[in-house]
């Protein structure tokens, strides 16, 4: 069965840094497109990040750029996020999926919270 489970999230405060992981399990993540989500707070979830081994690539959105980091592992297990300097607006869950930019109809994993504050 191929599954993906986030982990990672935490309490930080403004400034702090944060590592989410993304591990897929029944299957090799090399072969596809992974995508990062942020669900704020009464919102929908939007595209944050996306790496393409395949094209070599790694995107992100304007509002992350320069402080999160996408990378995943030589085996092809996990998917990370370094988040640095995470901000009050950065608070919400994260969600991992076989997909970039929009967010899939739904997520195989359960996400993981993030929460900034003083």
């Amino acid at each position: 069965q191929m599954q993906l489970v986030e982990s990672g999230g935490g309490l930080v405060q403004p400034g702090g840094s944060l590592r989410l992981s993304c591990v897929a399990s029944g299957f090799n993540l090399d072969a596809y497109a992974v995508g990062w989500f942020h669900k704020a707070p009464g919102k929908e979830p939007e595209g944050i990040s996306c790496i393409n081994v395949i094209k070599d690539d790694i995107w992100y959105d304007a509002s992350v750029e320069g402080r999160f980091t996408t990378s995943r592992d030589k085996n092809g297990a996990t998917v990370y996020l370094q988040m640095n300097s995470l901000k009050v607006e950065d608070a919400g869950a994260y969600y991992c999926a076989l997909k970039c930019f929009s967010p899939p109809a739904e997520f195989w994993g359960q996400g993981t919270q993030v929460s900034v504050s003083t």
